[in-house]
Order: C-alpha cells, then structure tokens, then sequence
C-alpha cells in the first residue's frame, strides 16, 4: 500500500468534522494499512486519523508499543467511530502532530480515558487506557472533530519550534 501524503496545517480539509464509517470490509482495511504506513513513515508518529491523509472518516490508528512513556499500553489498535465515554483526572504533557510539523505544545488530557469504538469487524468494542496511550487517542479523536493539538496547548508561549 503506497504511503499517502499527511495535510498540513493551514489545509482546511483538517478543520472539518468526520463522518462516521458505516462500511466495513476490504476497503475499510485498505485504508487502515494506508493509514499505519503513512504513520510509521512520519517522524515518531504514535498516531494518525483519516482526515490528515484527505480521508473524511471517523478512523484513527494508534500504536504506543514503542513508546518509553508510561501508560496502559494495548498494541496496535484500529479503531471506527471512535468514542470517550468517561475521563478521570488531568494530566500535563507535551503533543506534536504529524500534521504540525516542528511544533510541541503543554496540552491538558485526561489521564483516564474508557472509550468505545467499532473494530475492523463492525463490532463495538470497549477499553480503558491511560497514560500516553489515553493522550494519543484522545489527540486523535479531536482530528475528527477539526481540532488540533494547538487549538489546546494551555498557552502559545508553550509552543516551542523542534529543532
């Protein structure tokens, strides 16, 4: 599967609201491969949604496995229609976002998340995740609603260029 190009903040196309997937098949699973490889291919990305590829769908790919920070860590998830159901407590912590370059900003997330999603099945499924892995869905999810990492970070003086 060819690695797809990531949008770039200004691109419009990130500030959208995604629709949800309501196909699952071969197709959602071609995209799922285009979306993990176009992950990996990008400097340290731990996560990636639908619309920074152009793609107005609710689908994100997460994957903490390689991380050193701490979190409740379930391996490579695939996740449509995702949802947080609860939030417990806040946590303090630096975001970058492939689709930012260069940019890492002091965001507020909840430090526990319980969130359901539908599996490359269509079935919906359930998990409580906290730490980094909690951070990088909820940093997802809010591509899905045309949010950005920057819209959150407490202040711009946060914002710090990458060297």
């Amino acid at each position: 599967m060819p690695v797809r190009e990531i949008l770039k903040q200004p691109d419009d196309r990130l500030r959208q609201k995604a629709d949800a997937v309501l196909t699952f098949g071969a197709s959602l699973e071609a995209l799922v491969e285009e979306l993990e490889e176009t992950m990996r291919a990008g400097t340290g990305g731990v996560g990636i949604a639908a619309p920074q590829i152009g793609e107005k769908l609710r689908l994100i790919v997460v994957d903490c496995r390689a991380s050193l920070r701490p979190c409740k860590n379930h391996g490579l998830l695939y996740m449509a229609n995702p949802f947080v159901d609860e939030i417990d407590g806040e946590s303090l912590g630096r975001e970058g976002c492939l689709s930012v370059p260069d940019w890492v900003g002091m965001v507020p997330r909840a430090k526990t998340i319980r969130v359901s999603f539908d599996d490359l099945l269509g079935n919906r499924q359930q998990i409580e995740s906290t730490g980094f892995e909690a951070r990088v869905i909820q940093h997802e999810i809010d591509h899905l609603d045309g949010i950005l990492f920057t819209d959150r970070v407490i202040s711009t003086k946060t914002l710090v260029r990458r060297l």
